[in-house]
């Protein structure tokens, strides 16, 4: 569905992405992780048609997303980590902007707000950032594009709406959907994302299905520190060890241990892996 060939981008001088090949498939809730300053951002904006590539390309079903191509766009919307919003109501928010986008399923907009518990009736500028955060993660999801980028979508949220979050969420995806979330909150979507994307140095290191990152990692919790691992971390139940997993054993992929186990590893990782 997305195929990005040899893609670069940086602010005047500064480089942010580079060399980037990579294909997104529909069917996927994505998870894209990185530290700050990364690019995963940028890259969401790249996706969607809001930045220009310096070089390199980006194919949408054979549309560039940067010429801005109404049957292009309305398959495709990007959910900001931040925003500015009208002093509307939900109700009146949708009916601004929803005509865009010919998929949108009023009945699950109105069900998701109840779902999220926000008042449909209430300016979206009077409610506290949580409140907004779901009123936009509801419409969102109810616009039923093909494509969806969501940057830290979980910011913001209590964790009983991250819980309602992932459940909207999950049941809102077809195999006919692609849906990419870039995120520092690992943990809120254990379980979720899959495959994992993880960026470094301007780049991508690793874009693999936990099915395969479980079939050359191995996760364990051991008494102690594995003088192999690849990563070790101390927790109450003893030590998890994230090692390469030599006998073909089964293991719980837990995300934020790979990470650390990528960045601490990249070049065995991308030995591993292949960028």
């Amino acid at each position: 569905m997305v195929t990005i060939s040899d893609l670069e981008f940086g602010y005047g001088r500064m480089p942010v992405l580079k060399n980037i090949d990579m294909s997104l498939r529909e069917g996927n809730i994505y998870g894209l992780l990185g530290k700050n300053g990364v690019g995963k951002t940028t890259l969401l904006k790249l996706i969607s048609g809001l930045l220009k590539p310096t070089s390199g390309e980006i194919d949408i079903c054979g549309s560039n997303p940067f010429k801005r191509e109404p049957q292009t766009l309305k398959d495709i919307y990007f959910l900001p980590e931040n925003f500015i919003l009208p002093k509307v109501t939900p109700i009146q928010y949708a009916r601004m902007y929803a005509p865009f986008y010919q998929s949108f399923d009023s009945r699950l907009y109105y069900d998701l707000l109840e779902h999220f518990e926000v008042d449909k009736d209430v300016k979206l500028t009077k409610m506290s950032f949580g409140q907004q955060k779901k009123a936009m993660i509801a419409f969102a999801i109810s616009l039923n594009t093909k494509i969806l980028l969501m940057d830290e979508p979980s910011n913001g949220l209590d964790i009983p709406s991250k819980q309602q979050f992932r459940q909207s969420l999950s049941s809102a995806m077809t195999d006919d959907k692609m849906i990419v979330i870039s995120t520092h909150q690992a943990k809120d979507l254990e379980n979720l994302i899959d495959p994992i994307i993880i960026m470094d140095n301007h780049g991508v290191i690793l874009n693999n299905s936990v099915k395969s990152i479980s079939e050359k990692l191995y996760f364990s919790l051991d008494k102690e520190a594995l003088h192999n691992a690849l990563y070790s971390e101390l927790t109450l139940g003893g030590v998890l060890n994230v090692s390469l997993n030599s006998g073909s054993q089964e293991s719980v992929v837990y995300i934020e241990a790979l990470f650390n186990a990528v960045q601490n590893n990249r070049d065995v990782i991308v030995s591993l892996f292949g960028k």
